[in-house]
């Protein structure tokens, strides 16, 4: 699976050359997982994948008026905006199977991650996150590539709890989801990027590497416009984006 990075910014107003556009990822130009920008649906691929309904991985959630398209879009509920598709289990699309699974992000909205699956390759893609619960750990058992959430790097992330009903939302920090990945992949690539990543971008891709390494993991920091071909993750030294022009063309 050829893997294209279209978007690496989370919802604020900072950014910075390579970590412009908001949530996308694209899977062999086939399957799109998020679209956090309109432009995104020029690429055409055969269906679109939305983790949650916030605008940042949906752009279309802040349109006036509904969008128009032929492309079959699955996301864990409804909107007026859009003509969407709610997966009660694994979709088959070609070569490919798709398997949602509940996670814990938003107050306000459900949120589900995705098991990319064709042929002996396995992607995951989470969206932004706290966690999910253990019945579902089995779907991300041997995984080649996690991508997930990187709003923050301090250990315990932002999490909230509503006083009225208990429920937690927020983001996971980067070290906890390092922690919660290690026994599923090697390989895990951050996006969704916060206010503290643009605050110096190079340093704050050797703080993310640097985690990476301390738990022996391949970790790669994400940027608009990356591609990676996931056969080339399987059984190559841990390594992360610093060298990652110079092995993946070997």
């Amino acid at each position: 699976m050829k893997i294209t990075i279209l978007g690496t910014r989370g919802e604020v107003k900072e950014s910075a050359p390579g970590h412009i556009r908001h949530s996308g990822v694209l899977v062999d130009l086939e399957i799109l997982l998020d679209i956090g920008e309109r432009e995104f649906l020029n690429l055409q691929p055969k269906a679109i994948f939305i983790t949650h309904l916030h605008p940042d991985h949906a752009f279309f959630i802040l349109e006036p008026a509904k969008i128009e398209t032929a492309i079959p879009i699955y996301a864990p509920e409804g909107n007026k905006n859009a003509e969407i598709i709610v997966p009660t289990g694994p979709v088959a699309l070609d070569n490919y199977r798709v398997t949602p699974f509940p996670t814990l992000h938003s107050k306000k909205f459900l949120s589900q991650g995705y098991v990319v699956e064709k042929g002996s390759l396995k992607l995951v893609y989470t969206g932004d996150l706290i966690r999910f619960d253990k019945l579902h750990y089995p779907l991300l058992e041997n995984a080649d590539l996690i991508i997930t959430d990187g709003s923050h790097l301090r250990k315990g992330g932002r999490i909230f709890r509503d006083k009225e009903t208990g429920q937690v939302y927020g983001h996971a920090g980067i070290p906890d989801l390092i922690k919660l990945m290690r026994p599923f992949t090697a390989n895990i690539l951050f996006l969704h990027f916060g206010t503290w990543f643009y605050e110096d971008v190079s340093r704050s891709t050797d703080q993310i590497e640097e985690l990476g390494r301390e738990h022996n993991m391949r970790v790669i920091v994400g940027y608009d416009g990356l591609e990676l071909d996931m056969d080339d993750l399987v059984g190559r030294p841990l390594i992360g984006q610093a060298t990652l022009d110079r092995w993946k063309d070997s």
